[in-house]
This record gives structure tokens, sequence and C-alpha cells, in this order.
């Protein structure tokens, strides 16, 4: 139980400094010709880079509360798979194939469960 628990918080971690840094790297999009040109490959408009940068940071809250937990992995599984879809739509299967270990992440942590809750 306490393995799981230890398991579970590391995994926590990892997502919610993950959904912070790509939140901020949505809004600096633009200091960065890779994103720039990943996002345009996408399709992302650039009126809907703020929207995605900002649900990306509440996602990353909302991992951190018991209560929100699940939708908060529920959504973060929801805007993974959006990506990956964005990506085989535009003929980039190597996006693609690097989000699925992302895309496992929230279903794991899903499993696991909030780590200490009672």
């Amino acid at each position: 139980m306490m393995f799981r628990n230890i398991i579970s918080l590391v995994l926590l971690i990892i997502s919610v400094i993950l959904n912070f840094k790509h939140g901020w790297d949505t809004f600096n999009y633009k200091k960065n010709s890779g994103s720039d040109n990943i996002m345009n490959e996408l399709g992302i408009t650039e009126p809907m880079i703020p929207f995605l940068g900002i649900f990306t940071i509440i996602i990353g809250i909302l991992l951190m509360m018991p209560k929100t937990y699940f939708i908060g992995n529920l959504l973060n599984a929801s805007s993974i798979l959006l990506i990956m879809a964005l990506a085989l739509q535009a003929g980039n299967y190597k996006i693609a194939l690097i989000e699925i270990p992302f895309l496992a992440l929230p279903l794991i942590m899903i499993g696991l469960k909030y780590p200490f809750r009672n």
C-alpha cells in the first residue's frame, strides 16, 4: 500500500510539473521556433494558444487536489489524445508516437488513485 502511494505521488509530481511547464511554454511559443512550427503544423491557430496554455495550467492545479484529481487526469488524457489526433491528421506520426507515454501517465494515475488519501 505504501509503495503504491509513493509511486502515485512521484507520478503526480511529474505530471503537475509537466503541465505547468507545457502551459508556460505555450505562452512563450514565439521564443521557440520549434514550438511555433509544431503549433502551425497541428492546425492550432494563434487565438487558441492562450486558451491551450490556461487549460494546461488548470489541469495541473486540478491534479493537486484530491476532489478534482480524477477530472484533472481525465482532462489531461483528453488533451493528449487531441494532440495525437491533430498530429495524425497532419500526417506527423512521430508526434503521435511520442505522446503515447504521456497518454499512459494520466491513465496509470487514475488507476493508482490520489496518493495518501484516506
